[in-house]
């Protein structure tokens, strides 16, 4: 059973993963997802407590920050001029539909369970996230993994940090 997901695994990054076009954009798009979309729900949760405001923060980030990546992906590779139209493209959409699918994963536990609950379940997901795509590319880079993993969890975690005091700062001031 093990052999054979591994075998569909390596299907996949084949398919998916061979081409720097699509490497870039799915990386960039699924950090940027995680990290967009866990500052959103720790900040909003911290200034609200309101989980209809979590949930269509969540919402605007999936479709407006996907689109917006999207587009900065797709203009610094056309301003790199060395990129052809076609991996201009997939860039594009590669960063597009896993920012989009990525952000909305952070729905689940929002839906399921009490919006606290679901903050810490969201930080636990996206921390994970974080680190098996830090693995993966320590991996591919032949790099140590540890050290990759530390850096970008770290990252994540000062983001994780800063929004949540932001939050409480917008409610204290503001409300």
């Amino acid at each position: 059973m093990k052999f054979m997901k591994m075998k569909h695994f390596q299907r996949f990054e084949k398919l998916y993963f061979s081409k720097l076009s699509l490497r870039k954009g799915f990386s960039f798009g699924l950090t940027s997802g995680i990290i967009t979309t866990l500052g959103l729900i720790i900040g909003l949760n911290s200034g609200t407590h309101s989980r209809l405001v979590v949930i269509g923060g969540i919402l605007v980030i999936a479709v407006a920050d996907a689109l917006s990546d999207a587009t900065g992906m797709h203009v610094s590779e056309e301003a790199e001029a060395k990129h052809t139209d076609k991996s201009i493209w997939e860039s594009t959409y590669a960063t597009l539909f896993s920012k989009f699918f990525f952000a909305l994963t952070f729905m689940v536990p929002v839906l399921l369970f009490e919006l606290s609950t679901a903050v810490i379940v969201s930080i636990i997901w996206g921390l994970f996230l974080i680190a098996a795509t830090s693995y993966y590319i320590a991996k591919k880079e032949n790099a140590k993994p540890f050290k990759v993993i530390t850096e970008h969890l770290l990252l994540t975690a000062l983001v994780i940090i800063l929004t949540h005091f932001v939050g409480r700062f917008v409610a204290a001031y503001f409300s």
